[in-house]
This record gives structure tokens, sequence and C-alpha cells, in this order.
């Protein structure tokens, strides 16, 4: 592992061939890098000074040797800092553009990202839930996806690890990784600042300063302010959503008292505080009727991509994230100690109109989330001249969080659930009338009055949640001749989570149990009427009734009958359809006398390479490599105790009225991944192939139903795939580039769904290809002037966005599915810019962004307490704007 100061000078850096650029320690085939859960730390300390030499090869230098990317037997990708620059690449969803196989997806706020590689990820929308993706800056891990969606800091690089790394990175890195590394602190002072104007008033400004303090110390101030309009407009406010308004602040401080010994302490702090995020309406419905009779506004399903939607308040998103970390490298000998510790928080307070129209069916739904991470990590790595080297090293993970959420009906609720009420019973019932019936045959006919619906009414509740995870890791590689290299590597994790739930809920229509006895009679009459109706019998007309009676006797008296036996029957219950208004009803709270809010996981993961040199220009490897991902907790209103449970909740008295059971949490995720590769490295030329098969049992699957989320787990979902890279230089200052991913998945096992089973079909969000083509022209003008055009394409085949919508599972599995299936995303995304980069180090350029306006729904999902209604998210439209850059 690279000393931090080695990017200054040390001698083992300067052994380095010059003219190449670090990559990272992430990248080699024996990983002398970090351990579990934070191991891309060997990302940060690794980085040397950048150069593009004249093979323009990229060096990783994670074994304390320099050796080219094409080399290593790791299937990753790698952006530098110029690529994203010239690229306009902002933060992670930009990067999708150049790796295709990453993917990403706005969800409800910028909190909330869905991070995928090779089809798998998860991690939004549910604190408890822990992404699938690693996300690593400078070596930290962050836990969540509100911590991993801020602007691109003072990038050296990133990198995008694909499959399981649970070996090196622990439990969290059970579908790839995707590491961030930031310029070093310079002994040379430099300075770089960016500013950047676009459509939609958009405004970046970015700017590093770095210098020596003493010939010991140097240091470095970085910070970047981003803002822009929101593209999607209410029309009657003129308030806009979904725009861009951050802003993050980096300092660090490298001391370098010798060769064998760094310090490297990093600062940071960002904030984001954006109006976010609006979905549109798809599919309209008998809801959304109900929504324009009470004077509420959506746009129509045919203007999807107006680019307009309606709502009553605006979505605030405030999202504070900070901390410190500090990496300490010592290299005694053939040894080498690194030590990491690093403390992160995020605040994070939204509110948000989640009915998602003008009008105020509800009239907040806040959440307070507050997450404190500290890290330690101790590892030793060997550097022997001969042919084995190997590192061991220990993690301790510990992480706090304390959520609040608060969620009640608006001012329009009581009449738009009236209007569904009348609609569900065919305006038999409407909410004065349950309300003064259901209090009646409780003995106070006013119990109720006024009550059921009521503004302010909701739910509130709490959550606190403690993870203390240890790892401890051993790996190494031998190299048998100059041919062969095998690697070996295994890692033992423990993770502990203790959670609390707590909640309190107002909602008092969902406090009544509809099929309670007290009601019978009122059902009975319910079921006599429509018994009635179905014999052609106006069950208002006395008189109709009598003659009936007397023609059909025996009718007359089944549709009695029936009717009284089916009083207390709760299939047949005709205020079966009310129960999806019954929004919020009460929980059980945890830890109680059953369930004890704890969970504890520990596995083996490990992985095993053998990687062949068929000659100086080609390499092969193949590779079985397995992950592991710790159980995740359900954080939300819709926790609920599992089935197993029921009958000691039961018979504790625990149980809650209208008590329903799912899950508390879902358990682990287990990878295994086979995969053969080959790299190819003909100097003007590269290419790589990597054929891969990825299995995960467990796959913690969360689904949103249409007033909540359902947290399961897949029984098995595998993937077969193909990826490809190359690149190619044809004529001085061109250079071209390409990358497809082919994705085969299937649910193997997957009984459980939200929808129904859904084994031996094709998990949604998946697209069978993913293509990335780029190229830039750079050619010298006269003075020392550089011109520059550079383009990119991303596409993205057809693919269906959701297995099925729960909110249709009342017409059958088949209806769901068939309501999703409709629907497709796909992408193609034209990016371009042109630039000049002048003598005194002025970059001026002009760029675009989906130039072509292509528009897509990324996500849908069955519109909030609206049956059968369906909304969605679409992607960003064209951006366009112009851009100077300074550097020295």
């Amino acid at each position: 592992m690279a000393l931090a100061g080695e990017q200054s000078g040390s001698a083992w850096a300067r052994r380095v061939a010059p003219g190449r650029v670090v990559a990272g320690a992430l990248l080699a085939p024996c990983a002398l890098l970090a351990g579990p859960f934070a191991r891309a730390a060997a990302l940060a300390d690794s980085d040397l000074a950048q150069a593009v030499g004249a093979d323009d090869s990229i060096v990783v230098t994670a074994t304390k040797r320099a050796e080219s990317l094409q080399d290593v037997s790791v299937a990753v990708s790698v952006a530098n800092a110029d690529t994203i620059a010239r690229a306009q690449i902002r933060d992670l969803k930009d990067l999708t553009s150049l790796v295709p196989s990453l993917s990403m997806q706005q969800l409800q706020s910028p909190a909330n990202v869905n991070i995928y590689i090779r089809g798998f990820g998860n991690g939004a929308n549910n604190s408890g839930i822990e992404p699938s993706v690693g996300v690593f800056v400078d070596g930290v891990y962050r836990s969540r996806t509100a911590a991993q969606i801020a602007d691109l800091p003072d990038v050296e690089r990133v990198e995008v690890l694909r499959g399981p790394q649970s070996t090196l990175f622990g439990k969290n890195a059970s579908a790839g990784v995707i590491s961030i590394v930031t310029r070093l602190p310079q002994f040379k002072p430099g300075a770089d600042f960016e500013a950047s104007y676009g459509n939609y008033d958009a405004l970046v400004l970015k700017g590093l300063v770095t210098g020596p303090v003493t010939d010991t110390l140097a240091v470095s101030v970085a910070a970047g302010r981003n803002r822009r309009d929101g593209y999607i407009v209410d029309p009657d406010t003129g308030h806009r959503s979904n725009g861009r308004n951050r802003w993050f602040a980096r300092g660090q401080a490298l001391w370098q008292p010798g060769e064998d010994f760094s310090l490297r302490v990093i600062g940071d702090y960002g904030l984001i505080n954006e109006v976010c995020c609006a979905p549109v309406n798809v599919q309209s419905s008998a809801a959304t009727q109900a929504v324009l009779a009470v004077g509420g506004k959506v746009n129509a399903p045919d203007a999807i991509y107006a680019d307009q939607a309606w709502w009553n308040f605006d979505s605030s998103n405030r999202i504070a994230n900070y901390g410190f970390s500090g990496q300490m490298d010592f290299k005694a000998d053939a040894f080498k100690i690194t030590a990491i510790s690093a403390w992160r928080r995020l605040t994070s307070s939204t509110n948000q109109d989640s009915d998602f129209t003008s009008g105020q069916m509800l009239g907040r739904n806040a959440q307070d989330l507050k997450i404190s991470t500290f890290t330690e990590e101790v590892r030793v790595a060997s550097d022997f001249a001969g042919p084995f080297n190997a590192i061991a090293g220990a993690y301790y993970f510990n992480e706090t969080l304390d959520q609040r959420n608060a969620i009640a009906f608006g001012q329009d609720m009581r009449a738009y659930a009236n209007l569904l009420v009348q609609g569900a019973t065919g305006g038999a019932l409407s909410i004065p009338a349950l309300e003064q019936v259901l209090g009646g045959l409780e003995g106070d006919p006013t119990r109720y009055t006024g009550r059921f619906f009521a503004a302010g009414q909701g739910s509130n509740e709490r959550y606190r949640l403690r993870n203390e995870a240890f790892s401890a890791f051993l790996q190494g590689d031998l190299k048998l001749g100059g041919r062969i290299t095998l690697t070996g590597g295994a890692a033992f994790t423990s993770d502990a989570k203790r959670y609390e739930i707590a909640g309190q809920t107002s909602d008092a229509f969902a406090g009544v149990d509809l099929d309670g006895r007290p009601y019978a009679p009122f059902r009975q009459q319910l079921l006599t009427a429509a018994g009635f109706r179905a014999a052609g019998v106006n069950p208002q007309d006395q008189a109709a009734i009598a003659a009936y009676a007397q023609a059909n006797p025996q009718g007359y008296a089944n549709v009695l009958g029936q009717a009284a036996a089916n009083a207390n029957n709760p299939a047949a219950n005709p205020l079966a359809p009310l129960r999806s208004l019954q929004l919020f009803p009460a929980g059980l709270n945890v830890p109680n006398a059953v369930e004890p809010g704890r969970t504890h996981d520990s596995r083996l993961t490990w992985t095993a390479r053998a990687a062949l040199a068929l000659n100086k220009h080609v390499r092969a490897y193949v590779s079985l490599a397995t992950g592991f991902k710790a159980s995740s907790i359900n954080l939300s209103r819709d926790s609920r105790p599992f089935a197993a449970d029921q009958a000691a909740i039961e018979a504790a008295g625990l149980a809650q009225v209208n008590q329903t059971y799912a899950t508390r949490f879902a358990g682990p995720e287990r990878t295994t991944v086979y995969e053969l590769g080959i790299k190819a490295d003909w100097g003007l030329a590269t290419a790589n192939v990597a054929v891969f098969q990825q299995t995960i049992s467990g796959f913690q699957s969360n689904v949103f139903t249409g007033t909540g989320f359902e947290l399961v787990n897949a029984g098995k979902e595998r993937v077969r795939g193909v990826e490809v890279e190359a690149a190619l230089r044809p004529a001085a200052g061109l250079s071209l580039s390409a990358s497809a991913t082919w994705l085969d998945p299937l649910y193997q096992d997957f009984a459980a769904s939200a929808v129904g089973d859904l084994s031996g079909r094709r998990p949604a969000g998946i697209p069978a290809l993913s293509l990335s083509l780029a190229g830039q022209y750079e050619r010298r003008l006269s003075g020392g002037a550089r011109l520059f055009v550079r383009g990119d394409f991303h596409h993205e085949s057809p693919v269906v966005m959701e297995e099925g919508l729960p909110g249709f599972l009342d017409q059958g599995t088949a209806a769901a599915i068939a309501a999703s299936a409709q629907y497709k995303r796909r992408i193609d995304e034209l990016n371009a810019s042109l630039g000049l980069a002048l003598a005194n180090r002025t970059e001026l350029a002009v760029w675009g962004r989906n130039l072509t306006d292509n528009r897509t729904l990324t996500k849908i999902f069955d519109s909030v307490a609206q049956p059968h209604g369906i909304s969605g998210y679409t992607n960003q439209p064209r951006t366009y704007g112009a851009s100077v850059r300074y550097r020295f």
C-alpha cells in the first residue's frame, strides 16, 4: 500500500514508470489493500501524481509495485479527473453515462437513490436498509445513499468495481463498489478553479488550492457550489421542483516527516437544500377523478414529458453530511502498518407533499434522520522481494441511527375519502353514515362524528438502530514463474444490530375493526341488500322485496340465510373494500415480550483467483468470489411482526387492532460469482472481456405498495452476463472507446414477492443491453493552445421498470404484473463538449448533456392512496452551458 506522502516524491513513488496514470489500490490482483468495509482507503493513499505518457497506460499500485490496469484480474472501470470535468459529470448519477454496468434511480428525494451494478442493488426509501453497492470516499465508507449522492468533490478519479467484493470490502459490497478518490495535498503550490453556467439558470463554482506549509506539511482546501432551477413547474404557483442547491467544503493536511511515515487528515462538510422530487401522473383511475372533484390537479397522462406537476407545498430536503478521517502509514523493513480512523455524521430533514397533487389529502410527510458512524481499521501488509505477499488486519464499525417520522391528513382528505367510500360501496355508504352507524352499534352514535379522516390525524414514529460490526481478513497472492499469479483471501465478519420501533397513530378510521362482532348486524344488513340487488330487487323498495318473497320464497330465504351466515365471515365482509383506506393502523412497538429487536449475522467470505499471462499483450484470469450483506431492518411504519410470531403475540395479548404480519427485517444477502476474463493491451488499443454468472441468495427487495413498503428476501436471483471494454488511439490526438454490458437475469425462486410468485420471471429494471461509446479529439494550435472536442453516447435497451404494481392485486397477480409491463424505460443519451485550452492554463468549453432531449420514465409506482392509479419519475431534459477552468 502506497504511503500517502508517496504522491509527493518518495523513493518508492519514483520507481513508478514515468508517464503513467495511477488508478489505485482497488485494482490489484492480490489486492494488498484495505480490509472489509473501508478497504478503499488504499485507493486514497496510493494516489500518485498523475501523468499521461507515450503509452497512456493506467498503473495500479495496491501491491506496492507498479502494475498496469490491463494486468490486474478484476473487472473495474476508471474515470479520471479530466474525463469527469470534460464530460460535465457532477455526481454519481451522471457517471452512469460512462459505465454501462452501473445504473442509478433517483426516487422521491435527493436522499433516496438506488445504485445498481450488474443489475443488483438496493438501499433507498428505508434508512434501515444498507446498500448492496458500497460507496467509499477517500477510503471511508458511506453507509447510506443520503451520504453518497452529493456533488463530486476535488476528484482524482472514480473507480467502479463490478461484482461482489466482500472479502476486501466487507458486508456491504455484495453487488460491487464505487470508490471516489480525491487529490492529495501537494508540496508544490497549485490551484484549480472552475465556473460553469447553463440553462435553467444553472451555476457551478468549484475551486481547489494546495501547497506546502513546511517541508514536511502540505495542505489543500477545496469548495464547490451547485445551484440550478428545477425543470418541473407547478403551473398554478410557478414554483419549481427537481432543481439543485448544494455546496461542499473540504480541507486536507498531509504530514510526511520521512519516507517511512505519513499522516493524512481530512475534514469535510456538504449541504443539500433542495425542493425535490416531483413525480408525474402516468395512469389515471377513478381515484384520480376524486382528486379532481375536491379541487386537486394532476397532469394528463398524455403530458408526462411536459415537465408540469401540481403540489400544494414544496417538498423540502435539507441534508447535511460531514466528518473527519485520519490515515497513518508506517513502513518498517518489509512491512507496512496502516491505521485509518473516521467519524461521520449525517442529518436529513425532509417534508414531502406525498399525495403528489395540488389537493391537500396529505398535509405533511416529514422525516428527521440522524446517523453517526465511527470506523477504525488496522492492517499490516508485506512487501517481500519473493513471490508471495499478503495483508492481514481487523476492522471495527459502530453506527447509531435516530429517526422520527410524522405523516398527517390534509384538509381535503375527508372529502376525498368520502368519494372513495361512495365509489367502493356503489353509493350505499358515506363517511358521515359510517360514523353514525358504527358509533351507534358501539352504544354512542356520536363517538365518531367528524373524526374519520379529519385533518391533522396521522401517525408519528421513532426508530433507533445501533449497528456494531467486526471483521478480520487475510489475503495474499503467489507468483509462479513469470506468467501465473494465484490469489486467495478470506474475511470473517460479525454484524450485530439492535433496534427500537415506537409509534402512535391518531387515525380514527384505522382504529376500527371492520370485522368486529359489534358490527355484525350492519354487515348482515349490507349483505342482505347486496343479495337482493343480485336477484334484481331494489333493496330500498319494501314493496318490491315483499313481492319477491311471495313470488320466490326459496330465493328470499336464501338471501336472508346467506347474509346471516356470513355476517361474521371476514372473507365475505361487505366492508372489506374500505380496508385500503385504513392508512395508519396502530403498530406493535419493539422490543416487546416476543420480539427482542436484534439481529446477529456472521459470515466467512472468500476469493480465489488465478491469472495467466498468455503473452506480453494478453492476460486471462478465472475467479470465484463470494459476497455478504448483513440483515436490513424495516424502519418504517410498515414494519410488522413475522407471521411465525403471530401465535406468541396473540397469546401474550400484544396484538393491536387490525394487526397484520409481514417482516421486521430482511435477512442477509449472500452472493457468489464465477468470472472468466481476458485483458489485452497492444499499446494503441486495449480490450477487456469478462464473462460471469452471479447469484444472490436472499436478495433484499423493498417494494412500494401505494401506501407503504414491503421488505422481503427473494429466494434466489441469478444473472449471466458479458462485459466488453475497448479503447483505440488510431491517430495522434484521437482516442475512441466503447463498452457494453449484456445481462440475462432471472428470479430462480421468489415466491413471496410483493406481487406474488415471481419465480422463473425476469427481474425488472435490468436492461438486456447497455452500451457506451465515447470519443475525444485534441489538436494543438499555434501559441501552445489546444482545441478539443469530446462526445459520448449511452444506450439502454427497453426494460420493464417494475415486476408488478401491488395496487392492482385486487384484480389478481396477473393484473398487477400486466399493469407495470406496459411501461418501459429506454435511454439514448448523447453528451458532448467543445473546448479550447489556452497556453496560460485557462480552458474554455461549451457543453451539453442529453442533447437529443431523450425523455423517458425512470421509475413507476402505485399512486399514493389512489387505487389503480400509476405515478412515475421522468429523466432530466436537455441541459447545456459554458464553462471556464483555470489551473496551475
